[in-house]
């Protein structure tokens, strides 16, 4: 079978979630941001308009929210395998690219984000 080329992606889903190494991370936690893209075969769904051969994206973003505000993790890689193994739990996504925006991380110098990318598939 070949790899699909088509893809859906939400980007800029907003959490507040309380991951982090350290204690005020956990205690007052901050706003993390995900971008996500799902490779799948999306012909079938654009040629008979039917929400049920694709990703009903409003669902996804809400069970993504849902991974991110629970049980902190101490790193962000983590939270993004949390949240790659999700999105492959929908049988018509191949792979899928994860990226976990950090922008209020605890950096002493000025920065604008820091962001963590992953790429899961199906084996």
């Amino acid at each position: 079978m070949t790899r699909p080329r088509d893809t859906l992606t939400l980007t800029g889903l907003r959490a507040r979630g309380h991951h982090g190494v350290f204690e005020h991370e956990r205690r007052d936690g901050q706003e993390f941001v995900v971008d996500v893209s799902l490779s799948l075969d999306l012909a079938r769904a654009g040629g008979n308009d039917d929400l049920g051969h694709t990703v009903h994206y409003g669902e996804l973003a809400e069970r993504l929210v849902a991974a991110i505000e629970r049980d902190p993790v101490d790193l962000i890689e983590t939270l993004a395998e949390r949240l790659a193994t999700l999105v492959l739990e929908h049988a018509s996504v191949h792979e899928v690219t994860v990226t976990v925006h950090k922008p209020h991380a605890p950096i002493a110098v000025p920065f604008d984000d820091v962001s963590v990318t992953i790429v899961r598939g199906r084996s």
